[in-house]
């Protein structure tokens, strides 16, 4: 009989969290302050690995501190990387990002202000990932569908 409570109470544990989980999604997707992310490729690892789906928000630009993890844009593409520098140019923030499993911050993408480059401005930073307590929110696995359906509709 304690076998079957046991099981019935993990089962019921196991039913709870997912739904939390799926309210919490749903409500995070719904969110238009929200943007969802696919990480693709290995420069976060091992925070992240290629396939997780992460969650971002946008604060304001003064709130963005070294440490976060955000997601910019590059042309029409996103990337993710670590905030190791922030700098303030004529009034207009600046970060300097790098993957944490890369040797050198992201210079080729830095913008440029009176022919030095400065770093990843904010009009570029789509969001800061969502971490609680350090701990990086994250979906493992299931940006692999939207991986895999971009590479179908390539061909």
């Amino acid at each position: 009989m304690r076998g079957l409570a046991r099981a019935v109470l993990k089962a019921l544990t196991l039913v709870l969290v997912v739904a939390v989980f799926t309210q919490l999604l749903l409500y995070l997707m719904n969110n238009s302050q929200t943007t969802v992310a696919v990480v693709e490729g290995s420069s976060m690892y091992p925070l992240m690995r290629e396939g997780d789906l992460v969650f971002a928000y946008r604060p304001p630009p003064k709130d963005i501190r070294v440490g976060d993890v955000v997601i910019y844009r590059v042309y029409n593409k996103l990337i993710i990387h670590r905030v190791i520098d922030v700098r303030v140019k004529n009034g207009e923030y600046y970060y300097v990002t790098q993957g944490d499993n890369n040797p050198i911050p992201d210079y080729i993408y830095f913008d440029v202000v009176d022919g030095v480059p400065v770093g990843v401005s904010y009009s570029r930073i789509v969001g800061v990932v969502l971490s609680v307590e350090g701990h990086t929110f994250k979906i493992p696995y299931l940006g692999y569908l939207a991986i895999w359906y971009h590479e179908l509709v390539k061909y």
